[in-house]
């Protein structure tokens, strides 16, 4: 119960969240503060994810959750690392009768944090994260129903993975239409080797292959500059050449 008597809040509706915010960072943010509501003894929540071997808060509610994130982050440990990087729940009932991840409980309890909770998110995935409470009662979380803090990090968790997958197909696409327009490029260009040398296209891409290399350009810019010399301007995209004023 909160201090009023009231029963906390359960899990957002996933689906009303995603409607009412426009960018994940926004739907990650809603979701620290749902959590910091279901959790009247905590003062923060954070969202954290590792790219690549990285740690970063993406997102948070309250005060506490980024210094302490950072402490972490800095040492390379704790139960936040822990539970991103083990995939599993980890809960600190009282920081200062803990004695793992170095020096982090003693940094904790003097920051006026004495007891946490880390939830795995994406576990051992490309893009694992951790969703972590902290309280300053010793014992913050025992009334907590943790049920309900379990199914808001599931949510978070297939949030996480549907941005990743947008994120993978957006960037396949724009790879798509980079390789696209430095085709169209290319071949403009060689079609002006083949009308300056009557030669084939064949011929004329090894040209083109050879003056990138004595030059040390890539052969698109080298194609690109071409184009431009002919037409007076910018090549268009995947367009025909247009011919100078």
């Amino acid at each position: 119960m909160t201090d009023d008597g009231a029963l906390p809040p359960g899990p957002p509706d996933l689906v009303s969240l995603l409607l009412d915010t426009d960018t994940l960072d926004d739907f990650l943010r809603a979701l620290a503060r749902s959590a910091l509501l279901m959790s009247p003894g905590a003062d923060g929540c954070g969202v954290t994810l590792e790219r690549q071997g990285r740690p970063l808060t993406v997102a948070s509610a309250g005060v506490s959750a980024p210094p302490l994130d950072e402490a972490q982050y800095g040492q390379d440990d704790g139960p936040c690392l822990e539970a991103l990087r083990e995939g599993h729940e980890v809960s600190v009932g009282d920081m200062r009768e803990e004695n793992r991840w170095n020096g982090y409980p003693a940094f904790a309890v003097a920051s006026g944090t004495l007891s946490s909770l880390s939830l795995p998110i994406a576990a051992h995935s490309h893009t694992a994260g951790a969703l972590n409470l902290y309280s300053p009662k010793e014992n913050g979380f025992a009334g907590v129903d943790l049920t309900a803090l379990r199914a808001l990090a599931a949510q978070v968790t297939g949030a996480v993975a549907l941005a990743q997958r947008l994120a993978d197909t957006r960037t396949f696409t724009e790879d798509l239409e980079a390789a696209l327009q430095s085709r169209a490029v290319i071949d403009q260009a060689a079609g002006i080797v083949m009308q300056q040398r009557r030669c084939t296209s064949e011929e004329a891409l090894r040209i083109l292959r050879t003056a990138s290399q004595h030059r040390n350009v890539k052969l698109r810019d080298l194609c690109t500059q071409l184009v431009s010399s002919v037409s007076g301007g910018p090549p268009p995209e995947g367009g025909r050449l247009r011919p100078r004023p």
